[in-house]
């Protein structure tokens, strides 16, 4: 029987890494559509890059042979989720999911960036 760790083991920031099959065009992305900024970069060539916008942090890990899968690969919480959609839908953004409002109490919708990772967003309502 297994039991999880003590209470007093505290958890800080979890940043999801998301693969790429081109990092400038990930940053670029990232960047000039969510308005995420680059702090961190390694590799030469580049291929690992930290980016950050208010409270959220994003990894961005080069994988050439990266292949999308049907799974949201990471969750954005925002806090005007229909503005964020009609943005999206200007800048020619996949939309996977439309949005709508749930029954568990957020307004979210899934987009793909231009990796096909799908990233969950929600508001709460």
């Amino acid at each position: 029987m297994t039991s999880a760790v003590s209470p007093a083991v505290t958890f800080g920031r979890l940043a999801p890494t998301l693969p790429v099959t081109d990092i400038d065009r990930a940053v670029a992305f990232y960047t000039g559509i969510l308005g995420f900024t680059k702090v961190f970069q390694n590799g030469d060539p580049v291929g690992f890059v930290i980016l950050k916008r208010d409270a959220a942090e994003l990894h961005l890990a080069l994988d050439k042979q990266h292949k999308a899968t049907v799974c949201n690969l990471a969750h954005l919480l925002v806090g005007d989720a229909a503005t964020l959609y009609q943005h999206l839908l200007q800048h020619k953004v996949r939309i996977i999911k439309s949005m709508r409002d749930a029954d568990f109490g957020m307004r979210c919708f899934v987009f793909a960036d231009a990796d096909g990772n799908r990233i969950d967003v929600g508001e709460n309502r």
